[in-house]
């Protein structure tokens, strides 16, 4: 095409002013709202395409001028990079999705700042969240709440998160996103009360039933309520009463959960699932004749349901109809082939029918189906067993032959090809001749089904469903008869007789033509299928399971009909998850291995189906994410983004990985020469009428628009200020502030940086040895008090990322008994103890629950006792170890390794003490691992009841004392439990701390006080970033999940580790920021607290995670500016980087109380004075939990005063109606402090230690 040409098509798209109006209005924000693909929007859609046509074109263009300009590729073409974000929003409103992604992610590696772009960073998270992408959804959404919190479309964005967390098991997250959506007065695509039914679900999923069921009650009185989600509402309480024990006696609460479905289903007759559960409480309480009606009638709903068909093979299996069963199993598997229920529940038919090795295959195909529904989490360990069993027991049996006694089952191969669908068509066809008259309670066969639902579930029929009667089956389809006689003429082909022999062939024939007739309906059905799909330009509603935004009066219903009854998706059914298997004994005389007391027991549980196919957790999990993760997110890739246009469409851009579907007009992403920035050409840029227009205001926040329309005047913008300025000065730069400017984001960090990241690890140019990923740790002896209180000491501490100090204890004569366990009971026996129950195994190993597989996710229960009941467990635990060691002597086998009670064993610090005291062996077998008890986070911090411990440690140097004047933690003013106080850990063999940073990337202090050792890991934190990435690899949240890394994942990732024991008496000192895990070696208990270092490094540190935690939603327990302040009134700094940085903190929060003060005033709300009251907590919004300093929103909730921040204080009012504001601090006191704080000579202090970069190899020894 010649550029003559190009521009006459350009030309020849003609926009009108007021069109160009509309399309320099249309961005992101409207994604949901605006419904370009309904009728009444048809005109809009148009200019929304003929936009798109428009900029695709001026880009072809200036990719085509750029290879006509062959001689000047060095100068390259400037091409506005905002062309690719505006092309973005209008590809995500009409619903194309993949060139959404593909422009955005143009944009994204044409500008580096792109994240100021806040409706670019919705758009994104919005096409990344259709695709079930969902790390990187959240990190979008994140990055846009940490730039703008008070965003137009904030409440989407929470609303998506609370989704996606609910998804990701993460349900406290995906509760504090909720109530945040809750609050908000903004439109929303959900309604309150759908929100908070929501809500009440989460509380439902996380085991709250009371809180659930009071939630529940409390929607079912709005008189507002939308028919649907009562409906709703009454299924979860059916379904609730139907599970949970605790909701009263069994026969009571089937009756009531009954009356709950019934009112469902008469709110909602439509609801296949209300049916379904229904006849799982039918069921349960012995009346089949109701259960089986209200399957059938929810299988006319809901068609392809797996769950339904697995609890109608229960009926039937129950019935002793074992062949009806198995048909029903299959339908189940068939539709869906990981449905672990129905393969558990098949594999236990052929077990009855003395078929062991078909249950095997179904067992097998259970467990396969239980690990892929799950995402990697633990098979049900009975499962395991049984499978293991059988494999035992099958190895030694004779391999079956044709003269064996016949089977009354067809294998699990003939099963699944069995023509099923034909089968249930001939007995419908019976049944209807027959009557319901005269054929008992419980009908034989899944032959009731009735309307399209057939054509769907079994994709046999080659015509679209419709109505109208079904054309009757040719003569030579089998009937179930004539199956089984094939079966077992097939099974007994050397003993027939002619006359069956004859009727094998004859049968054999008719099954051949039955096959090639429903080939022949299915390839006829797919051609069909294809015309319809091939007739749609665009997909009517978004493919992904969240299309919240883009139907929302329509999908209003859906997503409340997505929710569940609380039920794990891929186990057996509630009532079966508390016993869904016996415990087989060791040897039984049949070859299956089931006795019939058994086989009783499990039918006997009357719900043995799965949950539901509409769970809510098991619709999104079962929709395929795509893969979109890569170690550098610049650009994603695109090329398995699911779209409704055909692939061939679809051409490759090597230099930017970009896809852009070619059709209706050639669209190229532009890379090489064109995607550098250059100076404007008149001749190279973009030309054309109406372009600038379009991209006017293009990604413009609010507040940006308004400070561009009113940048003549120099009183409309903020000053600037700086740390050089006295406290006035600052103030006086807040002066000139309209509404809410400058208040619409509050950072400590620089408002030019990026929102913040994990780091990349440090570049390293070769791999590192195997001397170099496992180094020395830094170590130190000490032989005296003077040693303990050197300056040398602390110097040594600070510069490593983790050191063990040892002798420390003897050094300065400390009594660590009185941390024993014999001590703590003495003095106080009913101190509560929170008690974590984990798997005992060798510290470099570990596995799930089941011992099934290796991975990340360190499993554990927390339960409450007392000091004296642990300590009790603990003794019991050593009396035991004792008693089986003895008895290996006696019987003349050498223990396998001891437990050690002392500290004297190796001195060794980093390799060769993995398995002591475990009493495990390196390659023994998983089976003998069991639980244990690890007593933690034991509260020391009353001095009336631990005087004499919290003594004894004021004997350690002021660097590593829990109250000093040089440690920050002191400073804060008010006790944080674990940090600024002292805690205990009580432990036996095999306690585990799971890896972790200290809170806000604080030092801690670790002491041992025996009798057994403990073995620690740990990394520099330079590599945090690396830890958070294999984190995200095993789906464990870096900051709330609870992991323990795998060394060999740190070795492949070049992760250097240090490695080492802590003997009794030994004190750890792990420095800002490292990464550490702990296991116990033998019976100990431990103390541990932080301490901050007055160092500019320890404070930049704490700021950095604050920022981050903020950014991930995640509460600093270390209130950063309420200490920064203390700080400022309480020392003298003469470290010049440390001044800057508590100044910066001070410049920006003393200049955010003045903007707050102006913008309250100036909305007519009176600043009443609180003060603070001595030792007086600092004080966490109520509702985002982030840190509220001087400036207190009170408002009253539940009859409770609650404090907001001002971003959530006018969520709930813009104009703060509702709200108190009060005020900790006179705005006296704070310039007196902030202009008082000043740099010191460095003699006006002692000296701070130097605080070198933490090296990755190991240090020498250090002799004090």
């Amino acid at each position: 095409m010649t550029q003559l040409q190009q521009e006459k098509d350009t030309v020849d798209i003609n926009l009108t002013p007021q069109e160009l109006q509309i399309l320099s209005e249309l961005d992101s924000r409207q994604y949901g709202f605006l419904q370009l693909n309904s009728p009444e929007h048809a005109t809009k859609k148009m200019l929304v395409v003929k936009a798109i046509q428009y900029l695709e074109r001026m880009l072809s263009q200036a990719h085509q001028q750029l290879k006509n300009e062959s001689e000047n590729l060095d100068k390259g073409i400037n091409i506005d990079p905002k062309t690719y974000c505006k092309l973005g929003h209008f590809n995500i409103l009409i619903e194309d999705y993949p060139k959404a992604m593909s422009a955005y992610q143009k944009f994204r590696s044409l500008r580096t700042d792109h994240w100021r772009d806040t409706n670019y960073l919705y758009g994104l998270g919005l096409v990344y969240f259709h695709f079930n992408s969902f790390n990187w959804a959240i990190k979008a959404f994140q990055q846009l709440l940490y730039i703008d919190p008070v965003y137009c479309r904030a409440n989407e964005v929470h609303l998506r998160l609370g989704l996606i967390f609910k998804v990701t098991g993460e349900l406290e997250s995906s509760l504090k996103h909720f109530q945040l959506t809750l609050i908000d007065s903004a439109p929303c695509s959900l309604s309150q009360h759908e929100i908070r039914f929501h809500i009440a679900h989460l509380y439902e999923v996380s085991n709250r039933i009371k809180t659930a069921k009071e939630q529940y009650e409390q929607l079912l009185l709005e008189k507002q309520l939308p028919p649907l989600v009562r409906a709703d509402i009454y299924r979860q309480l059916g379904w609730m009463h139907h599970c949970v024990e605790s909701l009263g006696e069994r026969n009571q609460r089937e009756l009531q959960a009954i009356q709950y479905l019934q009112q469902a289903i008469e709110a909602d007759h439509k609801s296949g699932q209300s049916l379904y559960l229904l006849g799982r409480c039918y069921a349960s309480i012995g009346k089949v004749h109701e259960a089986f009606l209200a399957y059938r009638n929810s299988v006319d709903k809901t068609e392809g349901n797996a769950d339904t068909w697995c609890s109608i093979g229960v009926l039937y299996q129950q019935q002793n109809q074992p062949m009806d069963a198995l048909q029903a199993y299959i339908c189940a598997v068939q539709l869906d082939k990981n449905h672990s229920a129905a393969w558990t529940n098949l594999g236990i038919l052929y077990e009855t029918s003395n078929q062991p090795r078909d249950g095997l295959a179904c067992y097998v195909n259970a467990a396969r189906g239980s690990a892929s529904k799950n995402h990697g989490k633990p098979v049900h360990p009975n499962l395991l067993q049984r499978t293991k069993f059988l494999q035992q027991q099958l190895e030694g049996a004779p391999t079956p032959t044709s003269f064996n006694k016949p089977r009354l089952l067809p294998s699990i191969e003939d099963a699944w090809n069995l023509p099923i669908t034909a089968e249930m068509n001939s007995r419908q066809q019976q049944m209807q001749q027959r009557g319901a008259a005269g054929q008992g309670v419980f009908p034989r066969g899944p032959g009731f089904v009735e309307g399209p639902s057939q054509t769907k579930r079994f994709k046999v029929e080659g015509s679209v469903e419709g109505p109208g009667p079904r054309p009757p089956l040719p003569p030579f389809y089998l009937t179930s008869q004539q199956l089984q006689m094939l079966q077992y003429l097939q099974q007994n082909q050397n003993s027939l007789t002619p006359q069956q022999q004859q009727l094998l062939l004859q049968l054999q024939n008719h099954y051949r033509l039955m096959q090639q007739h429903q080939q022949q309906l299915r390839l006829q059905q797919q051609q069909q299928q294809q015309m319809i799909r091939t007739g749609q330009p665009f997909s009517p509603r978004p493919q992904g399971p969240f299309p919240i935004g883009s139907l929302p009066q329509q999908q209003q219903q859906n997503f409340t009909r997505a929710a569940v009854p609380q039920t794990s998706s891929v186990q057996l059914p509630q009532q079966q998850q508390q016993q869904p298997y016996m415990s087989c004994p060791p040897a039984l005389s049949s070859p299956s291995g089931v006795s019939d007391q058994e086989l009783q027991a499990l039918l006997s549980q009357k719900d043995i189906a799965a949950t539901l196919a509409e769970d809510l957790l098991k619709q999104f999990a079962q929709e395929g994410e795509l893969d979109l993760e890569q170690p550098q997110p610049v650009v994603a890739p695109t090329t398995s983004l699911p779209t409704s246009q055909p692939t061939t469409n679809l051409v490759h851009n090597p230099p930017s990985n970009i896809r852009i579907a070619k059709d209706p007009t050639p669209v190229l992403a532009i890379g090489g020469p064109m995607g550098r920035s250059s100076t404007p050409r008149n001749r190279g840029g973009l030309k054309g009428r109406g372009y600038s227009k379009i991209m006017e205001d293009a990604s413009d926040t609010e507040e940006e628009k308004s400070q561009l329309s009113s940048s003549d005047s120099s009183t409309s913008q903020l000053k600037e200020a700086n740390i050089k300025m006295s406290a006035r000065e600052v103030l006086d730069s807040c002066r000139g502030a309209v509404g809410f400017q400058g208040l619409r984001r509050f950072h400590i960090l620089s408002v030019t940086l990026p929102p913040p990241q994990p780091p990349e690890p440090p570049v390293s140019a070769v791999r590192l040895s195997r001397e170099q990923l496992l180094p020395p740790t830094p170590s130190v002896y000490l032989e005296s008090k003077k040693d303990a209180f050197s300056i040398q000491l602390q110097e040594f501490c600070l510069k490593h990322p983790i050191a063990v100090v040892r002798g420390m204890a003897s050094a300065l004569k400390m009594d660590l008994g009185l941390f024993s366990t014999k001590t703590l009971v003495e003095a106080n026996a009913d101190h509560p103890v929170e008690v974590r129950t984990q798997l005992q195994q060798p510290p470099d190993e570990n596995w799930d629950p089941t011992l099934s597989r290796r991975g990340w996710a360190c499993i554990s229960h927390r339960s409450i006792t007392t000091i004296a009941k642990y300590a009790q467990y603990q003794a019991s635990s050593f009396q035991e170890s004792l008693k089986e060691e003895h008895e290996k002597m006696t019987s003349g086998q050498h223990p396998v390794g001891g437990h050690r009670l002392d500290s004297d064993s190796d001195s060794k610090d980093s390799v060769g003490t993995s398995n002591r005291g475990l009493g495990l062996k390196k390659g023994r077998g998983k089976h003998g691992y069991k639980t244990i008890k690890f007593g933690t986070n034991v509260d020391l911090s009353d001095e009336r009841k631990w005087r004499p411990q919290l003594q004894e440690l004021m004997k350690l140097p002021a660097f590593a004392r829990v109250v000093s004047a040089s440690n920050m933690l002191t400073h804060v003013g008010h006790v944080i439990l674990g940090m600024n106080t002292v805690q205990l850990y009580m432990k036996v063999p095999g306690s585990r701390t799971p890896g972790h940073q200290e809170n806000n990337s604080f030092c801690s202090i670790n002491i041992n006080i025996g009798p057994g050792d403990c073995e620690w890991f740990g990394v520099p934190d330079a590599y945090w970033g690396a830890i958070h990435t294999l984190c995200e690899k095993n789906n464990i949240n870096f900051l709330h999940g609870s992991w323990w890394p795998m060394m060999e994942d740190l070795l492949e990732a070049n992760i250097p580790v240090y490695k080492f024991l802590q003997r009794p008496g030994d004190v750890v000192w792990v420095n800002s920021g490292c990464i550490h895990w702990v296991q116990a070696i033998g019976w100990c208990n431990n103390i541990a607290w932080n301490v901050g270092p007055l160092t500019a490094r320890q404070y930049q540190l704490a700021i950095d995670r604050y920022e981050w935690n903020k950014l991930q939603s995640f509460k600093s327990i270390v209130p950063m500016i309420h200490l920064s302040w203390n700080l400022a009134r309480n020392i003298k700094v003469s470290d010049p980087k440390l001044f800057e940085l508590l100044r910066n903190t001070l410049m920006k929060t003393l200049r955010h109380t003045q903007l707050i003060t102006q913008f309250v005033r100036s909305k007519g709300v009176q600043v009443r004075f609180h003060g603070r009251g001595k030792n007086e907590a600092s004080h966490y919004c109520g509702q985002c939990e982030e840190e509220v300093f001087n400036m207190l929103f009170i408002k009253e909730q539940e009859k409770k005063h609650v404090v907001h921040c001002l971003h959530c204080s006018r969520r709930h009012s813009p104009n703060l109606e509702g709200f108190v504001c009060l005020e900790e601090y006179h705005l006296e006191d704070l310039i007196e402090t902030y202009d008082s704080f000043v740099m010191h000579p460095l003699n006006a202090q002692i000296q701070q230690p130097p605080t070198p970069v933490p090296t990755t190899s190991g240090t020498s020894l250090l002799s004090c």
